[in-house]
């Protein structure tokens, strides 16, 4: 059965049609009330939204088999990504696609308020020659403050400093080294609006943003500073906004974004000294098709070969990057799945240790996939990379990531120690040659067999007759072995048989085997 994609906002035709190129069932429609799209959801893989649909916790969990939600644009504020984490679904937009729109709109704002061109504009439509009523002002030599400086913020500064504009920026994520670049000068925020004749916002909506431009914050600001937001609403806190250039202490705004959208409370907009755009920022014909098909694409890539970019809530990475981790991902989900079979105490610790090369890099979705292969047998809700952490923060599972440069037998290692309540149980695994997960240890012993498929996994004493008996054993029920895999260590001994899937194991098998005196413990795995 083909993936289904729902599209609920408008996506350029390049867009769907890169997705429909992979053989899937592209469900887009636009303005579907919450009830249908929660009730469209019920069988979708994914879901794409631009700004006007809102992907609530109740739609998320109408959908059951919902992996990701891609947005088509920037900010996330219409998505309930907490929602979506705890369920273990990526979230992933579409940052940058749409900066140098964004940048120009902030850029022609500024030369609009410079020199009055909306209300020169207006007069002239009404008939009237006011030449004398709009004396401007050159924004050369002007300070213009840039409160973010990421993409977008960054591309307002290029723009700006051809017009000879002198730039001052805050933002406490990015070096110095970018800043002088820009030819930027690195202030703190308060200094931003206490030293710029312009300011334009470019930061994220979130708890700490919020009303960032407040009432106290323009009461300290350099009097006569305009003010551009093509970022997000609720930055202003719009009452103060409005009193302060009532008041004349401020000289003026230029919004494309508002607090509420469509705005409600008119005040602010309806103020001369105000110019003001329904949320058109990113609005441009370049702009929407880039957002469009850099969306597809990073959906299509995920869908299609797991590669995570553009995430909010988990780790992205490259293609080259995933290409590289993708083994050892799929090594380690199975790892924690042969743990969790293995296991019958409480947990309370897993190590993940690296070895090899793979001491070097960065492997966040390494230890993830070793815990959602440890969950997956035991939990009924999803789990997934995304939510791995959580689930295991939330079942009091303390998870350690070490790595060791002492050189082992293999390139690259994964040890996975689960301590639990009824003692340690300790696997490693490698990647052989093309790209097979091995399992290379159990509890100490070095067993090298295959990982994958149905496994019963024998310790016993290390003496003759014991692989007679259980090769007898399985015959007697019928199962085939495909193949058998032995670890000796001292007097211990760890066998790992691995059986045709077209054989099942029938109850009685394991009864059998632990009548065998040697044999300590047997247990079916499937990995």
């Amino acid at each position: 059965m083909p993936l289904k994609i729902v599209v609920a906002d408008d996506l350029p035709v390049s867009a769907l049609d890169l997705l429909r190129k992979e053989g899937w069932d592209v469900d887009a429609r636009t303005g579907r009330a919450p009830d249908q799209l929660s009730a469209d959801m019920a069988e979708a893989d994914a879901l794409v939204v631009r700004s006007a649909t809102k992907v609530t916790a109740a739609i998320i969990n109408a959908a059951p088999k919902l992996r990701v939600i891609a947005r088509a644009g920037t900010g996330v504020d219409n998505v309930d990504v907490p929602a979506a984490s705890a369920r273990g679904i990526v979230v992933m937009n579409a940052p940058g696609a749409n900066s140098i729109s964004v940048a120009e709109l902030a850029v022609g704002l500024i030369l609009s308020m410079a020199r009055n061109v909306p209300a020169a504009d207006a007069a002239m439509k009404q008939g009237k020659w006011e030449k004398k009523k709009f004396l401007g002002e050159e924004i050369r030599d002007k300070t213009l403050g840039l409160a973010g400086l990421g993409r977008i913020g960054q591309e307002v500064a290029r723009r700006a400093a051809v017009f000879g504009m002198r730039i001052i920026a805050h933002d406490p994520f990015i070096s110095e080294q970018v800043a002088r670049d820009l030819g930027a000068e690195l202030v703190s925020l308060d200094d931003v609006f206490a030293r710029s004749d312009y300011v334009s916002l470019h930061m994220p909506s979130n708890d700490k943003t919020r009303h960032i431009v407040n009432a106290d914050r323009l009461a300290r600001s350099k009097k006569g500073i305009r003010i551009i937001n093509t970022a997000r609403g609720d930055l202003i806190d719009e009452k103060a906004l409005a009193d302060a250039i009532e008041s004349g202490h401020v000289g003026g705004a230029a919004l494309d974004v508002f607090e509420k959208e469509p705005t409600v409370d008119q005040r602010l907009q309806m103020l001369p000294q105000v110019v003001a755009t329904p949320h058109i920022a990113a609005s441009t014909r370049e702009g929407q098709e880039l957002v469009g098909v850099e969306t597809a694409a990073a959906l299509r890539d995920f869908l299609r070969d797991g590669i995570i970019r553009n995430a909010v809530n988990f780790p992205s990475v490259s293609a080259e990057e995933f290409s590289r981790l993708r083994p050892y991902v799929e090594l380690g989900e199975k790892l924690g799945a042969f743990l969790a079979q293995l296991n019958d105490g409480r947990a309370h610790t897993l190590g993940v240790r690296y070895y090899g090369e793979l001491a070097a890099g960065r492997n966040d979705m390494i230890v993830s996939a070793v815990l959602v292969g440890l969950f997956k047998p035991i939990l009924s809700s999803g789990v997934t990379m995304v939510n791995a952490r959580a689930v295991a923060a939330q079942r009091g599972l303390e998870v350690v990531e070490s790595r060791s440069t002492r050189p082992r037998n293999y390139t690259s290692l994964i040890s996975a120690k689960l301590h639990a309540s009824d003692g340690e149980k300790w696997v490693e695994g490698a990647v052989f040659e093309g790209n097979s997960p091995r399992l290379v240890l159990v509890d100490g012993i070095g067993v090298e067999a295959p990982l994958g498929g149905t496994m019963i996994v024998i310790r016993n004493n290390d003496q003759p007759g014991v692989i007679g008996e259980v090769g007898t054993i399985l015959g007697k029920h019928g199962v085939n072995i495909a193949t058998f895999a032995l670890g000796r260590e001292g007097k211990n001994a760890v066998g790992v048989v691995i059986v045709d899937e077209t054989s099942p194991i029938p109850d009685a098998v394991l009864a059998d085997l632990l009548k065998v005196k040697a044999i300590r413990e047997a247990r079916i795995v499937r990995v």
